[in-house]
């Protein structure tokens, strides 16, 4: 029978080999490896699952929370539109974009960062006549680099803070990253802006990129209430934010009435509805702008307001309920609580009112309503809704609500009044009371693939250490760099640790690489902060393969982006982070 040590080592070997395959799913993978690993005895039975009640994994699952409650609110779409503007130069639109990612990755999850400026930024590609290629990996590298800023900004931070915990005592504070992070944060969107972009190619022709832009435009109405009745204004007062949001006014209805032309010197009135035409996003973004409500929100409860509204996209095949009929004689909205809000047709402008149009097969339907209720009502109408083609309802009056909420609870931690996991929490449970995240969102936030990966991985990590899996690499390292300086050793473990973080999950790179610091720092009696540091910085640094990091994956397809091109810019992008973090971790956690 083989030794403990060799039936961890074998067990690890094989759990990384079917992560870089990704023939199944990384939970699985590592549920598995827990499973197997108990059953050999490597982990005793009380501990198998304690990795589920570990306190990094309760911050993860608070912080995407929060995450989902910032983005509802508006908050990060308020800044956002002041600072992009497609009119600047390329390399000035990358460096203020890219700081904002960082900045945003700093406070919330990184793939919540991107995910809300990714949209921005296409925008700004779309009307600037460019391909987003050049501009979405350095803002995809850039929330990646943010992240290292502080405690909650990226996994691998908080994993190593929990490790610390667990093996010296005490856990590194929120703003324990902010040297080395910000320091290579810095240099990294200086690096991206100036040069790194000049290094991708441009895929994808300018009209292609239009093309795959203009798919999905529909045609919508949106209503005047009381509220943005109030102050009197025109319509031609309206097109400045209408192009900032790519969105075309097409008309005004009024008593039920088309007004003749497009209407641009009429007053408008409480109950008018504008027609307009664009995509989800950018008619979301137009109407809370504008102060415009959706047309049928009113009856929605709480209006455009209400917590979870949000829009799906759905095709009409043959034989469906609503083909060759209007919404109004389905008396839809009425009977589900659901809006038909536009209708896309082969690029096809109506002069029918929306809910008044006959729906063909083939028309792509734009609907607003409670994902519950939407559910009901495209199974109803028996359309398809396209998947991943949904768009949520901003509360924009609650962003700077949300704002104090967030750095409240984060104040509260970094003062040591309370633990950070409660203070999360209670920043949930005020979003929840808001209404920025109902209960069934509160759930959906999280991403159970991630939990249940740390939480598997935590136990395996554990036995790794205790069988002496960790002691043997270490020393390893320290033999291979024996007689040089100590920061070669340092240097040396966080190059193991970008390149397993290039192909595996980077929360499974810090469990792995966290006991290997230890030990090195145990046998070379060096500090072993540095090294921990060394690892949350290098787990983090995934940039040569389009797998190490989710980021570098959302933005594949957007971008027309090839396996190969992410180590033209990735490749001297690490080195840069070796060789700016090195010196700052020797200065601010000395040897």
């Amino acid at each position: 029978m083989p030794s403990d040590q060799t039936q961890i080592f074998i067990l690890l070997v094989s759990v990384v080999v079917l992560l870089v395959w990704g023939r199944f799913r990384y939970d699985l993978v590592a549920f598995g490896a827990l499973i197997v690993a108990a059953s050999l005895g490597l982990i005793p039975t009380e501990e198998v699952f304690s990795g589920f009640g570990h306190s990094a994994v309760a911050i993860i699952a608070l912080v995407l929370i929060v995450s989902r409650g910032l983005s509802s609110s508006g908050a990060v779409e308020l800044v956002a539109s002041k600072l992009v503007d497609p009119e600047r130069p390329l390399p000035l639109h990358i460096a203020i974009i890219a700081a904002m990612g960082a900045g945003l990755s700093a406070i919330i999850n990184n793939v919540a960062a991107l995910a809300l400026l990714m949209p921005l930024d296409i925008e700004a590609a779309n009307k600037a006549k460019r391909p987003p290629s050049q501009s979405l990996m350095p803002l995809s590298f850039a929330t990646i680099l943010g992240g290292m800023i502080t405690l909650i900004g990226t996994p691998p931070n908080i994993v190593i803070s929990a490790y610390r915990h667990d093996t010296v005592g005490a856990p590194f504070a929120m703003f324990d990253f902010a040297p080395v992070g910000l320091a290579v944060a810095i240099v990294g969107i200086s690096f991206v802006s100036i040069i790194g972009w000049r290094l991708l190619p441009s895929h994808g022709s300018i009209a292609e990129f239009e093309k795959d832009i203009r798919q999905g435009r529909y045609v919508a109405e949106l209503r005047v209430g009381e509220q943005s009745s109030s102050d009197e204004f025109i319509v031609r007062d309206l097109y400045p934010k209408a192009d900032a949001a790519d969105v075309h006014l097409l008309g005004l209805i009024r008593n039920g009435k088309r007004r003749p032309g497009l209407s641009m010197h009429e007053t408008l009135r409480a109950g008018d509805f504008l027609v307009v035409e664009g995509d989800p996003k950018a008619i979301e973004s137009f109407t809370g702008q504008s102060g415009l409500e959706f047309a049928g929100s009113e009856k929605h409860e709480g209006g455009v307001t209400a917590p979870g509204l949000a829009l799906t996209e759905a095709i009409v095949p043959d034989g469906a309920r609503i083909e060759g009929r209007t919404a109004r004689g389905l008396q839809l909205l009425n009977r589900h609580s659901v809006t038909l809000l536009g209708v896309a047709r082969e690029g096809q402008r109506f002069r029918d009112r929306v809910r008044l149009l006959t729906i063909r097969a083939g028309d792509v339907l734009l609907l607003l309503g409670t994902p519950q209720r939407l559910l009901a009502a495209t199974d109803w109408l028996g359309v398809l809704p396209i998947e991943g083609r949904r768009t949520e309802v901003i509360q924009r009056t609650k962003a700077g609500l949300s704002i104090g909420i967030f750095f409240a609870a984060v104040g509260l931690a970094v003062a040591g009044l309370m633990s950070l996991t409660v203070a999360l929490g209670a920043a949930v449970i005020a979003y929840v009371l808001l209404g920025l995240v109902n209960g069934r969102e509160v759930y959906t936030s999280i991403e159970w693939k991630v939990i249940v990966l740390l939480a598997s991985l935590i136990p395996l990590a554990e036995a790794f250490e205790r069988t002496g899996g960790a002691e043997l690499l270490a020393n390893q390292i320290t033999n291979l760099t024996q007689g040089f300086p100590a920061w070669v050793t340092l240097a040396a473990l966080m190059v193991v640790t970008m390149t397993m973080s290039d192909f595996l999950n980077n929360v499974a790179t810090t469990l792995i690489a966290a006991p290997i610091a230890l030990s090195i720092a145990a046998a070379t009696g060096t500090n072993a902060d540095t090294y921990l540091m060394g690892v949350a910085v290098a787990a983090s640094c995934a940039f040569l393969t389009p797998i190490g990091h989710k980021n570098n994956t959302i933005i594949l397809g957007p971008g027309g982006y090839r396996f190969s091109d992410y180590w033209r810019m990735g490749l001297p992008l690490e080195v840069l982070v070796l060789a700016v973090a090195v010196p700052v971790l020797l200065v601010v956690w000395p040897l």
